[in-house]
This record gives C-alpha cells, structure tokens and sequence, in this order.
C-alpha cells in the first residue's frame, strides 16, 4: 500500500483508509428517490440503531440533553462521482461538486443535522432526517448552535436560486387511494411527492416526469411501479390520482412478476378502478 508524508513532514498515512460503521438507520425511505434533499425539508420519524458490544453505551452518556445531533455516515447507494453535477435546486446548470452535496463523491461521506427525540439503550430515536433505511452510520456529534450556526453566511450559487418548497395537497380520491396502498405494505407516496414534487423544480432529465397537458400544468410523476398524476401551479403541487404503472396484460395471472408487487395492484385495481 503506497504511503506519503504529511505537509509538516510527520508521520505517514496509507492511501486507503478504512472506517467500519458504529450503527444503521431504521426507518426513512428505502430508494433514493424517498431521500429528502435536506434534513431541514424532511418530515419523518426513525431510529439509529448502534451496535452492541464495543461499549457505545457508556459513549452516549449525556447526549440526551442536545435537541439535533450531527450524523456523519456513508452514501452506501451512491454511483461513481463527476468533477461537475446537475443539483436538483441548481437551476438547471451543472456544478463543481464540491459545492454541492451529491452523494456521488470521491470518498461518498455525508453529515445530516437531524432531531434527537430521545436515547434509550443503544437507540436514537430521531425526526426531519434525510437519510435512507439501512444506511450505516460511522459517528455521532453533537449541534452546537453557537459553533454550528451561521445563518448570515453566504451561499454562493444557492442565494441566486429561488427556493422550491410549495403546498401540497391531495384529491379526495388520491389521498384515499395513496392511504390504502401504505396500509396494504406499499410504498408511502404521500412522502414520495412531498420529496419528489414540492420541494423541486419538475425536471424530466432527472425525474420520470411524463408532461400530460402543458396548458393545464398537468403531469404525471412515476415512482417504482406506481404513477402519480399531479397540477403545480406557481404555489401548490395537486395530486389528482394515483395509476398502477402496468398494463392489464402484465397484471394477467401467470405474468412475470420481478418486483414481487403484483398482487398489490392487481387488488388496487379492483378496489379502484372496478
């Protein structure tokens, strides 16, 4: 393994560091597109669960009275990295990535200021985060709102960006329909077009994004198998209904079913659209 000197000439490093995970997230999205672009946008609830046996209980001591925490983890489902990416609030335009936070970077490590609720154990129990399921969590600290907040600092290309957070509201029928679908084990796309539609700009290079009248500001928003129809106007994101993703041929019985979700939409469709 190659080695190289520090600048002061002190001790050496290898080239190839190795961290191993103190615990994982539980709860939050399972895809990168339930991931909300910033913890400050994020609305749910989870848990950190730390590894036992390596003594990260008597660690904890005293974190309980800190209202967010700082989590420092690994972008586990991240692709391969690019000197410049397209940020999904960037204005269309691509950025050095280094002033962005892609995931996709040279070493894919990411910091999230998120809510402490509580500490039970070896369990953090969090809210507002914008971490996947499952993601490994390599340390813990503190937010000191002292040495943590800057909130006069300026952000370089983001201040000459327009903020994208509108309302969002639901039709009668999708909300009914987007209710059922989580209840039955599928995923929570209500969650889904809080991420994907009103926090961000649509973007069809970067979205599923299926534009179905322009005069009327309507589109149609894919997900996994799922379809979401949805108006945006300047202010509100309306989600009018919620469409399975297959044909009828592909819900016949016997058809191949490699997502393992068929029988979900076949029942959907019956219950729906019957």
């Amino acid at each position: 393994m190659r080695r190289w000197k520090g600048i002061d000439g002190g001790r050496t490093m290898d080239e190839a560091v190795t961290f191993s995970p103190i615990g994982f997230v539980r709860g939050g999205g399972r895809y990168p597109q339930e991931a909300p672009r910033q913890s400050v946008l994020a609305r749910n609830r989870g848990v950190v669960e730390l590894l036992p046996g390596r003594g990260f209980e008597t660690a904890l001591a005293d974190l309980a009275g800190f209202d967010r925490i700082w989590l420092i983890f690994l972008f586990d489902r991240a692709g391969n990295w690019r000197p410049m990416v397209r940020p999904p609030d960037g204005a269309g335009r691509k950025i050095g990535l280094f002033a962005t936070r892609s995931p996709h970077r040279p070493n894919p490590i990411g910091i999230s200021a998120v809510e402490l609720e509580k500490v039970e154990g070896l369990l953090l129990f969090i809210r507002n985060f914008d971490l996947l399921d499952g993601t490994p969590v390599l340390d813990i600290k503190p937010y000191i709102p002292a040495a943590d907040a800057f909130p006069e600092s300026a952000a370089g290309w983001r201040d000459a960006v327009p903020q994208t957070l509108v309302s969002l509201k639901f039709s009668p029928e999708a909300a009914a329909a987007i209710a059922w679908i989580r209840e039955q084990g599928g995923p929570d796309l209500a969650e889904v077009a809080h991420v994907q539609l009103a926090t961000r700009r649509p973007d069809p290079k970067r979205q599923r994004l299926r534009e179905m009248d322009p005069a009327q500001g309507e589109w149609e928003f894919a997900f996994r198998t799922w379809r979401l129809r949805f108006l945006r106007t300047d202010g509100e994101v309306l989600v009018s209904a919620v469409h399975s993703g297959y044909h009828a041929e592909e819900l016949a019985e016997g058809a191949p079913d490699p997502y393992r979700d068929k029988a979900l939409h076949r029942a959907f469709c019956e219950r729906f659209l019957n």
